[in-house]
């Protein structure tokens, strides 16, 4: 004998139907596509404002917006004026400072104005001093080298200076080859031999400001025995001392 054993199948078909009731129950999820999105069980809205309230609002937000940026562009010229202004102010005080300090230093200047006429005066003479001065030629020092350069036995008995003067150049040459001169100095030396003057010639050539030298001439003195000799020498600027140039440096 068989039995067939079977499953009571209420069960399963109260779930299928509860399944499917809950299925068809639930919301179903919208489909976004590239439209508008429709939102189900959302909550209703409805603006009632005409749009001319909407575009009062704007306007006013621009308006707003606009004055705010005049505030902010004042408030910028507000500063710049006032840094400007302290600029302004402290240069006028140090302008003030530094003519008070110039007037100070006049007020003590005049007080040394003596003093200062004094220097002027002082300045003036060393001046005229070093222009008057500036042809001079030591002619105690100079005549002394020239007897140095004499022969043995050979003493100056006579000398005859023309040199420069400060008001006026010294006549220079017109004959060609002679070099210029500040001065021309004649000597007259007594020697009681026949001199050599091709050698006294020769130790003139060492003097200071040397230009060129001429024996003029050479004669005897029947009285006493001795040679005269007659010489002339052109000198240069270089033998000029400088003594009152070098006061004023």
């Amino acid at each position: 004998m068989t039995e067939t054993l079977s499953k009571p199948v209420t069960g399963s078909r109260t779930g299928k139907a509860k399944r499917a009731r809950n299925t068809s129950d639930a919301p179903r999820a919208p489909k976004t596509t590239g439209k508008t999105l429709l939102v189900i069980g959302g909550v209703p809205r409805a603006d009632l404002l005409p749009p001319e309230v909407l575009v009062h609002r704007r306007q006013r937000a621009t308006v707003r917006r606009a004055w705010l940026g005049v505030v902010v562009v004042a408030a910028v010229v507000a500063l710049g004026v006032g840094v400007s202004t302290m600029d302004n102010v402290s240069s006028a005080a140090q302008l003030r400072a530094a003519q008070d300090e110039g007037t100070s230093l006049l007020q003590q200047q005049g007080q040394y104005s003596e003093v200062r006429k004094v220097e002027s005066r002082t300045a003036l003479a060393e001046a005229g001093q070093a222009v008057g001065g500036a042809p001079e030629i030591d002619w105690s020092d100079y005549l002394k080298k020239v007897q140095a350069s004499l022969p043995t036995g050979v003493s100056i008995v006579g000398v005859t200076v023309d040199s420069a003067s400060p008001l006026e150049s010294y006549e220079q040459p017109t004959t060609p080859l002679q070099g210029e001169r500040v001065a021309t100095l004649t000597v007259e030396a007594d020697s009681p031999t026949l001199p050599s003057i091709p050698d006294w010639l020769d130790r003139v050539h060492g003097l200071t400001g040397f230009v060129d030298a001429n024996a003029n001439a050479v004669t005897l003195n029947s009285d006493t025995g001795h040679y005269t000799v007659d010489m002339t020498l052109h000198i240069n600027d270089e033998a000029f001392d400088g003594k009152y140039a070098e006061k004023t440096k």
